[in-house]
């Protein structure tokens, strides 16, 4: 089938779906394929429970004109999308980077969206599958869309852009993460840089931190609006990183519900990004001031005699290293670091983990290390160690806790999110 003729189906129906357990009636069902399951086999399930049609593309599945078969059932999802993208004759603002990308596109979008009518990725929706999913939800009223671009593999990024086919791109910054998929450092930044390659080909123009060293050598030659603290289109203070981050713009202070001087930058992108797109001052400010964190991400919890500052969603060396600068400058004197493993940084997560291990013996503040990838700590250091957050959280049964302020930072796979929700529970 010619993807002009699905669109028209899509165009009449629900919308799409990949998951049988949540059919809505006269939706399409797309059954994709994964290591573990093979959405073909679902496809007679999806339209006994309201798909209007089953997208397949292994023929024993084929049921009657209600399903129909394709060469590969991802392939055409992506091409649909793009044929969508086609018809939207909006501006699209990709956004990558290492650190801060969801942030980034909650914060702009609460920005926008005081002015605009807006679409944006949904939670992680960032991949090869959830970036055309994003597309497909994306209704004709829409004004503006932003959408989140995540990479694991070097070429990834280039194709979520040929898919999304945005007009402005973000890189909010290049860091080490991921290492397993990309080689090296240097493999990261060629994917990251992907973003750019694609706009200055494709694009309008770019929003570039013009702090960063490394997004302002990699953007000499490109068409780009750009935000810093003071050499820029839209520039700002930074009066406080903590508790929350307040800062001066306009020459009116804004107040933020988000901590640390890293997410400082996210604030002032989706700054800057509003003041392209002519928001008056007073939505932009309204936007950062509402805007609060949530997912594990950046999230301050204030308890009764004690604050946690919480980033359980990813950690990676330079998200790690900027946490824990912040949470060094904070004047509580009583203070706890909860540090997990950093996952997926391939041959370099032994030296990365060991510099952590001394960036914390170097400040000397009480810290906690979870997870196998810090084992080494408890023969060599005074640090405390566990294994996993169940441990973790058994020690913390059996003692008294008296900080008045604690950062939890790791890896979504190390659950330290689990840590955070018993305290709240102990100590409410």
């Amino acid at each position: 089938m010619e993807i002009k003729e699905l669109y028209k189906l899509f165009s009449n129906s629900s919308g799409i779906c990949t998951d049988t357990r949540k059919i809505e009636k006269d939706c399409i069902f797309f059954a994709l394929k994964g290591d573990n399951f093979n959405g073909n086999k679902f496809a007679q399930n999806a339209i006994l429970n309201g798909a209007s049609i089953s997208i397949i593309d292994e023929k024993e599945f084929f049921i009657n004109e209600k399903t129909i078969l394709v060469d590969d059932v991802l392939s055409t999802l992506q091409k649909l999308a793009n044929y969508h993208r086609k018809q939207l004759n909006i501006p699209f603002i990709g956004i990558t980077g290492t650190n801060g990308k969801t942030t980034s596109k909650e914060l702009i979008n609460s920005v926008l969206s005081q002015h605009y009518n807006t679409a944006y990725t949904q939670g992680n929706l960032n991949n090869h599958i959830g970036v055309p999913l994003t597309i497909l939800s994306i209704k004709k009223d829409c004004e503006i869309a932003i959408i989140e671009m995540g990479a694991n593999h070097i070429g990834e990024i280039n194709d979520l852009c040929k898919i999304a086919e945005p007009n402005y791109g973000i890189i909010t910054n290049i860091g080490t993460a991921h290492i397993e998929g990309f080689g090296s450092k240097e493999g990261v930044i060629k994917t990251k840089n992907e973003m750019y390659n694609y706009i200055s080909k494709n694009g309008r123009l770019i929003f570039c931190n013009n702090d960063d060293p490394l997004l302002q050598k990699i953007s000499l030659s490109l068409n780009k609006y750009t935000y810093g603290k003071k050499e820029a289109d839209c520039t700002s203070e930074l009066l406080t990183e903590t508790p929350n981050i307040k800062l001066k713009w306009n020459n009116q202070d804004v107040n933020s519900n988000l901590y640390g001087n890293y997410n400082f930058y996210n604030i002032l992108l989706a700054i800057c990004v509003g003041q392209y797109f002519k928001v008056p001052s007073k939505k932009i400010i309204k936007g950062i001031e509402t805007y609060v964190s949530s997912n594990n991400r950046s999230q301050l919890i204030k308890l009764k005699d004690l604050e946690i500052y919480l980033d359980a969603y990813n950690a990676n060396p330079s998200s790690m290293d900027v946490a824990i600068n912040s949470f060094a400058t904070t004047k509580k004197s009583n203070k706890l670091m909860i540090l997990g493993d950093m996952l997926e940084l391939g041959k370099v997560s032994v030296d990365e983990h060991q510099n952590i291990i001394n960036k914390a013996y170097e400040l000397s503040i009480d810290t906690i290390f979870v997870g196998e990838h810090f084992s080494n700590v408890k023969d060599k250091y005074n640090f405390s160690y566990f294994k996993n957050s169940e441990d973790l959280i058994q020690h913390f049964d059996k003692k008294v806790i008296n900080y008045s302020s604690i950062l939890i930072k790791g890896s979504r796979g190390i659950r330290l999110e689990k840590v955070a929700e018993y305290l709240q529970k102990k100590l409410h």
